[in-house]
C-alpha cells in the first residue's frame, strides 16, 4: 500500500472520530424514549414545530409501543412510502416541475424504484437525468431517502432501549423517533452539507437542461429506432446502428445539492446522474469526494457512541466501533493494494496505466482522474461498507481481487459501519451470537450487557443472520438458470456470475450498487431485485424489533466474577470472527465462482 493510500486512509479516520464523537453525544438526546420526551437543546423553535406536528396528526408522543405495534407502524408507513413513490412515478409526465417532458416510468422500473427508496437501498435501473422529473426526484426519491434514513435509526433507538431498559413491556414510539430524527438529525446536517456542496460546485437549480457548443463536432452510432419506437434489427437479429453527427452537448441540471446530501448523509446511495458520484456535478473535486466519503459513515460511526451513551458503558460503543473500524481498515487495504497493481492483461499490450491524480501507477480503469486510484479504491470500501450504493469509479472495472472487497463487505451484512442505524442494529445481532457461543464454551447461560440471551432472541438472530444469504444465493440461482436473468450479462464467464453475484447481494443487503455489465432494466431483474430489496430490509427489521421487545422486558442482571466481559480486546477478536466467519462463510463457494476465477484467469 502506496504511502498516499495509507495517509488518506489515516486522515479519513482520524477525522471521522472528531466529528462522531460529539455527534454521538448529540443524538442520546434525540433518541430518549418516548416517557423521557424533553425539548432537544438548541432547537427550541423546532421543538414547538414539532409538538405542532403531532397535534396535526394525533400522536400522542408519549405513549409508547410494545414491539409488535412498533413494527407494524414501521412497516404501514413504509408501505404507504412505496406506494406513493411508485404513483408519482406512473404520473409524472402530467405533473409540474417536468421541463424536460419524461414521460410516465415503466411499471416494472417504478416498482422497482419504489421499493429500492423505501428500503434504502436506491438501486437503479434507469438514468436519472433521463427518466425522473424535479418533482419525482424531490418529492419522493429525495423525501424517501430521509424517511428510509430515518426508519433505520428508529430501529436502532429501539434495540437500545431493550438493552437499557428494565421489565418494560415498550421499545418507545416509531412516529416520535422518526420525526426526531428527521428534524434534528438528518435534517440539519443535511442543509450543512448541501451548502458546502454548492460551494465546490454541484448544482442546485430548477434549469431546463442546457445545450453547449462543443469545441470538435462528435460523431458517433447508436441504435435506429422504427415508426413503433422499437429498436430496428438485422437478420441475425443484432441491432441496426445509424452513425450520427452533433455539435452540441446537453448539460443536464437540477435541484443536485440537497439530495446528494441526503444521498450521502443517510447511506441511501442514489444519484440524480446516471454516472452517480463520479459526475461533475455530483461531485466535483476532490475535497467534495472526502467530504462524501465522511457523510456516509458519519452517522453510523456517532451511533456506537450513542449505544455506548445509552446502556451506561461508553467502553461498549466503543468495543462495536473498533470492531467495525478493524474490518474496514483490513479490506480498505486489500482493496487499494489490488487498485495498485498494474493489470497484468493490459500491461501485455503496452497500456500506460499511471495516470490519475498523484498517482504513479496502478488500475486507472474506470476511475475519475480528479480523485486517482487511492480516493476511487477508498470510496469503494466505504460505500459498500456502509449501506451506500454511491460510487466514483465503475467498481465493474476494478481488478478481480479488488471487486471482491466490495463484495464481502455487503455479504458481511452491511455491518462494518453500516447503514444509518442498520449497521449498528446489524452488528449487536452478532454481538448477540458472539456471546451465544462464548457461553456455550464456558458452559454458561449468555448475557450481553446484562440481558440474558436465550432461545427466543438466539431464533430471531438467526433469521436475521440467515434471511439475507437466503435471498442472495436463492435469487443469484435463478437468475443464472433462467434465459431472462442471463440475457442481461455482457461478460460471459466469471466476471458474468460475478456481475449477478453483486446485483443480488447489493439489493439484499441494502446497498444498491452494482457492476456496470448486467442490464437489470429488465422485468425479471426489476422484480427479482425488489422482492430481494423489501424483504432483505424488513424480514431483518421485524426480527430485531422482536428482539428488541423480549430483551426490554427482561431484568437487567449485575455483573458477577463469571460474567465474560464484553467491552475488552478478547470480545472484539471475538465478535470480529463472527463476523468474518457467519457473515460471509455462506459465500465462499459463489467467490470461488465469480471474483477467484476470474483473478486465476488473468494469469493463465
Amino acid at each position: 500500500m502506496t504511502s498516499q493510500s495509507t495517509l488518506l486512509l489515516i486522515t479519513f479516520l482520524a477525522v471521522l472520530l472528531v466529528l462522531s464523537y460529539p455527534l454521538g453525544k448529540f443524538i442520546v438526546k434525540v433518541a430518549g424514549g418516548a416517557s423521557e420526551h424533553a425539548p432537544v437543546p438548541g432547537f427550541g423553535w423546532l421543538n414547538r414545530f414539532e409538538q405542532w406536528l403531532y397535534r396535526c396528526a394525533g400522536i400522542q408522543a408519549k405513549s409508547e409501543m410494545n414491539w409488535k405495534t412498533y413494527a407494524l407502524a414501521l412497516l404501514l408507513f413504509n408501505t404507504i412510502g412505496a406506494l406513493a413513490t411508485y404513483g408519482l412515478q406512473r404520473l409524472q409526465i402530467w405533473l409540474p416541475l417536468n421541463p424536460q417532458n419524461f414521460a410516465n416510468v415503466s411499471p416494472d422500473s417504478s416498482f422497482n424504484t419504489a421499493i429500492s427508496f423505501v428500503a434504502n437501498t436506491n438501486w437503479q435501473g434507469y438514468g436519472g437525468e433521463s427518466t425522473m422529473s424535479y418533482l419525482t426526484q424531490m418529492l419522493v426519491l429525495a423525501v424517501q431517502n430521509f424517511f428510509s434514513a430515518a426508519t433505520g435509526m428508529a430501529v436502532a433507538f429501539a434495540l437500545i432501549r431493550g438493552f437499557s431498559r428494565h421489565s418494560a413491556q415498550a421499545i418507545g414510539n416509531f412516529w416520535t423517533d422518526v420525526t426526531r430524527s428527521t428534524m434534528y438529525v438528518l435534517l440539519p446536517l443535511c442543509l450543512i452539507f448541501s451548502a458546502f456542496l454548492m460551494s465546490q460546485g454541484v448544482i442546485q437549480n430548477f434549469d431546463a437542461y442546457k445545450d453547449a457548443a462543443i469545441m470538435q463536432p462528435l460523431t458517433y452510432q447508436q441504435p435506429k429506432v422504427g415508426a413503433d419506437g422499437q429498436p430496428l434489427k438485422d437478420a441475425a437479429g443484432a441491432p441496426v446502428m445509424e452513425t450520427m453527427n452533433t455539435k452540441v452537448q446537453t448539460l443536464a441540471m437540477g435541484p443536485v445539492a440537497s439530495q446528494e446530501a441526503i444521498k450521502m448523509i443517510g447511506t441511501n446511495g442514489g444519484g440524480f446522474f446516471n454516472a452517480n458520484s463520479a459526475h461533475p456535478y455530483e461531485n466535483p473535486t476532490p475535497l467534495s469526494n472526502f467530504m462524501q466519503m465522511l457523510a456516509i459513515f458519519l452517522i453510523p460511526a456517532a451511533l456506537c457512541f450513542t449505544f455506548g451513551f445509552m446502556v451506561g458503558d461508553i467502553r461498549q460503543g466503543w468495543a462495536v466501533l473498533a470492531a467495525m473500524t478493524i474490518i474496514f481498515v483490513i479490506m480498505t487495504a486489500v482493496v487499494m493494494i489490488a487498485e495498485e497493481q498494474a493489470h497484468p492483461v493490459l500491461s501485455t499490450l503496452g497500456i500506460d496505466q499511471a495516470h490519475g491524480l498523484l498517482q504513479s501507477g496502478g488500475n486507472m480503469e474506470g476511475k475519475e482522474t480528479r480523485f486517482g486510484i487511492s480516493a476511487s479504491a477508498l470510496f469503494a470500501a466505504v460505500t459498500t461498507a456502509a449501506s451506500c450504493g454511491a460510487v466514483n469509479a465503475m467498481h465493474d472495472s476494478f481488478t478481480a481481487l479488488g471487486g471482491m472487497v466490495p463484495l464481502a463487505l455487503m455479504q458481511m451484512g452491511e455491518v462494518v459501519f453500516g447503514g444509518v442505524g442498520s449497521g449498528l442494529y446489524g452488528m449487536l445481532v452478532f454481538a448477540i451470537m458472539a456471546v451465544f457461543i462464548a457461553g456455550l464454551m464456558i458452559g454458561r447461560t449468555p448475557e450481553y450487557l446484562g440481558k440474558k440471551i436465550q432461545s427466543f432472541e438466539m431464533k430471531m438472530t438467526a433469521i436475521a443472520i440467515l434471511a439475507v444469504p437466503l435471498l442472495v444465493l436463492g435469487g443469484t440461482a435463478i437468475a443464472v438458470m433462467l434465459p431472462a436473468g442471463v440475457a442481461g450479462i455482457a461478460n460471459p464467464g466469471a466476471h458474468g456470475f460475478s456481475e449477478i453475484l453483486y446485483a443480488f447481494s447489493s439489493a439484499a443487503n441494502n446497498n444498491g450498487s452494482a457492476f456496470g455489465g448486467l442490464s437489470a432494466n429488465t422485468p425479471f431483474y426489476n422484480v427479482m431485485l425488489a422482492i430481494a430489496m423489501w424483504f432483505g430490509r424488513f424480514i431483518i427489521i421485524v426480527a430485531i424489533l422482536a428482539i428488541a421487545g423480549s430483551l426490554a422486558a427482561k431484568k437487567r442482571l449485575e455483573p458477577n466474577s463469571g460474567t465474560m466481559p464484553t467491552h475488552g480486546p478478547l470480545f472484539i477478536v471475538l465478535l470480529i470472527g463472527v463476523v468474518v466467519l457467519v457473515g460471509v462463510l455462506n459465500y465462499v463457494p459463489s467467490l470461488a465462482l465469480g471474483p477467484v476465477v476470474e483473478h486465476l484467469q488473468m494469469f493463465k
